[in-house]
Formats: C-alpha cells, structure tokens, sequence
C-alpha cells in the first residue's frame, strides 16, 4: 500500500515518534493512522519497559504555585543532565508539578502505598459489595475494579493526566521516555495548601487550579 508523506506528517505531529518509524507503522497498518498510533505506543511502552532499569540520578526539581494558595514540589530525574535541559523535560515536569497541585496524589506509585492501607481499603470495599448483596463469586472483581478506583485517587502515576484525562499519568511517562531515549523517574513529591489542616471555609482549590487551565 503506498503511504503518502502527509499521513506520514500527521502521524509524527499526533505522536512525535520519528520519521521512518511513523511511515513503518502506517505500512503495518495499511494506512490506519489511529491503528498506527496504538501500533507506535505500544513499541514506546516495550522500549520504555526496557530502559526502566538504567540508573537516572540526574534530573530537575520544579514548582507550582496556584494563587499562592497551593504549591507544589516536585523531583524528576533522567539518566543526563543534557535531556534534563531539554525543552521537552522542562514542559513535563512543569506538567506534572501541576499535577501534583491539581491532583493531591499521596503516592507516585501503588507500589508505595503501604500495605496496611490497602488492606483496609480492600476490607471496606469488600463490606460494601456485600451489603449491595452481589453475588459472592464476582465480589471480588468487583472489589479489585473499585480499588483501581482507590488507586487513581492517590498514586500520581495512575491518575488521568489534567491535560488529557484519556491518557493516565505513567502513560504519558513511558511515551516520553520512549520519545527521549533515556530512562526518567518521578522520584518524589510534596504539596502544600494554605490552611491544610486547619479548619476554614469549604474551598475547592483543586478545582480552581484546572479551572484556571480551562479543564
């Protein structure tokens, strides 16, 4: 089939994957740019799987102040200090500090919420589809599909990126990771809200933040 540079243009500029790969995955999928898209994030998530191991202890630390009411820290490193520089690290991080401010993640990964709180978690859901009277057989998926809910809550990783809920949050990660060429990490967070804590009026800041990014 032959592909023509302007589906090879629009598949690059919804995707930013290179050239020849652009064009290969059009062939594969005989023009389909939706498919081809599916097609070049999944090869970014193998190539990203890949480069999980290498080491990355460079990196930047960016801020989010919203209204200086709400703030945020966070620490994102690569494998260089070079694609640290990069314009295209840069806008990341600043996404994701925003995130972050957005969001209230307590976690960067289900990996780091300790067990005991899933374990209540788990225990809470599981009373709720009992009083719900669901069937025991299927209790349990059902309770499992609810904690991915739990998950989304308050791991960042598996939140819907602010910008674009379709995509979560370590998927937007493995495709920059794949697009860079170079291993990145989301080390660590910290967020701040003036009065937390404290009692005061019923605000959603949250809220006003992605109103404020017309979200």
């Amino acid at each position: 089939m032959s592909i023509s540079a302007a589906q090879v243009k629009e598949l690059r500029e919804r995707t930013g994957a290179g050239m020849l790969d652009c064009r290969n995955a059009l062939v594969e999928t005989e023009g389909d740019i939706d498919k081809a898209i599916d097609l070049l994030r999944e090869k970014g998530l193998s190539q990203a799987a890949k480069k999980s191991s290498r080491i990355a202890a460079e990196g930047l630390v960016e801020s989010y102040i919203h209204g200086g009411r709400i703030g945020a820290l966070i620490e994102i490193n690569t494998e260089t200090d070079f694609v640290a520089k990069t314009d295209e690290f840069k806008q990341f991080i600043k996404d994701m500090a925003m995130q972050v401010a957005a969001s209230s993640p307590k976690y960067v990964s289900k990996e780091d919420v300790p067990e005991e709180d899933i374990k209540r978690e788990r225990e809470v859901l599981m009373n709720q589809v009992v009083n719900e009277g669901k069937p025991e057989h299927v209790a349990s998926k059902i309770v499992e599909g609810r904690l991915g809910k739990f998950y989304e809550q308050i791991c960042l990783l598996e939140q819907p990126f602010i910008k674009e809920p379709s995509v979560k949050v370590k998927d937007l990660l493995n495709e920059k990771i794949a697009k860079i060429g170079e291993n990145i990490k989301i080390r660590r967070f910290v967020r701040f809200e003036v009065g937390e804590g404290l009692e005061k009026r019923d605000e959603d800041f949250a809220s006003e933040v992605a109103k404020q990014m017309n979200m």
